[in-house]
């Protein structure tokens, strides 16, 4: 399954280039706040990313000037458990299968980071913030708790206590400060952020994919066990890393004084 070329319309686009999926929200009017037809849209692109074999890095991104303004605070009023209900179904299901990939999955954002989509760009792997964006909890403005993967990540990236004080006071921070506290990686100039975005996914799409998601699982479960369980995970992650291609591709590469070619098998 390939997405050669851009799509023209949809709240969300997804396509393929080369081994790089991309997922772009696309409802600028709004800020990509996310209604029910664009979650739905998220779950199903995420699918078909992860169905697709040939993918090796995905990059998500917001169409306009905002990453994603969190939830459409509109369609919520009309009818709200319904419509929480459906928009979270459909977020959280593209959650979860983003976060199944062996691929690096990257998220540029610019503009408004607010609510579901801090988590859902805290649940990526890396992040790449423009100069100028602004970052936000968001949910205690509106009486909710939050969703997207958020409480899970937040006490994560920035411990119990920082965590508690982003989510309960729904403060605001600027990239600079999202980067001093470790909820981006890097902050470039506006106008860089696609380039440097694409520079960074490429990179990681001619990487050893199995090893990296390896290597990501491995992160992520740490917290759960002990010291001792988990060097007996890592040992069982390195030596399936081992039966790879691409394991003897960069072995021979390190002996030959070459850089390697791997082919994310």
């Amino acid at each position: 399954m390939a997405y050669p070329d851009k799509p023209t319309d949809g709240s969300v686009l997804h396509w393929r280039d080369g081994a790089v999926a991309h997922i772009r929200f696309n409802r600028p009017q709004a800020l990509n706040a996310i209604d029910r037809d664009m979650a739905a849209a998220f779950a199903r692109a995420c699918k078909e990313v992860q169905a697709d074999g040939a993918v090796r890095a995905v990059l998500l991104s917001g169409e306009g000037r905002a990453f994603m303004a969190g939830g459409d605070i509109g369609e919520m009023r009309a009818d709200p458990a319904r419509a929480a209900e459906e928009l979270i179904a459909g977020m959280h299901g593209g959650i979860r299968r983003l976060a199944a990939l062996d691929a690096p999955v990257i998220c540029a954002v610019q503009g408004a980071v607010a609510g579901g989509g801090l988590g859902l760009m805290l649940a990526c792997d890396l992040a790449l913030a423009a100069e100028g964006t602004r970052l936000s909890v968001a949910y205690p403005a509106i009486g909710a708790s939050c969703d997207c993967s958020t409480s899970w990540s937040l006490p994560r990236v920035l411990g119990l206590r920082k965590a508690m004080e982003l989510a309960l006071l729904g403060d605001t921070v600027d990239a600079a400060q999202a980067l001093q506290l470790g909820l981006v990686n890097r902050v470039v100039p506006a106008a860089q952020l696609e380039a440097e975005s694409h520079a960074l996914v490429q990179r990681l799409a001619q990487g050893p994919t199995r090893a990296l998601g390896s290597m990501k699982k491995l992160l992520r479960s740490a917290a759960q066990h002990s010291l001792d369980e988990h060097l007996d995970v890592e040992a069982a992650g390195f030596i399936a890393c081992t039966q790879t291609e691409d394991f003897h591709e960069g072995t021979r590469a390190f002996s030959e004084k070459r850089a390697p070619q791997f082919q994310g098998r």
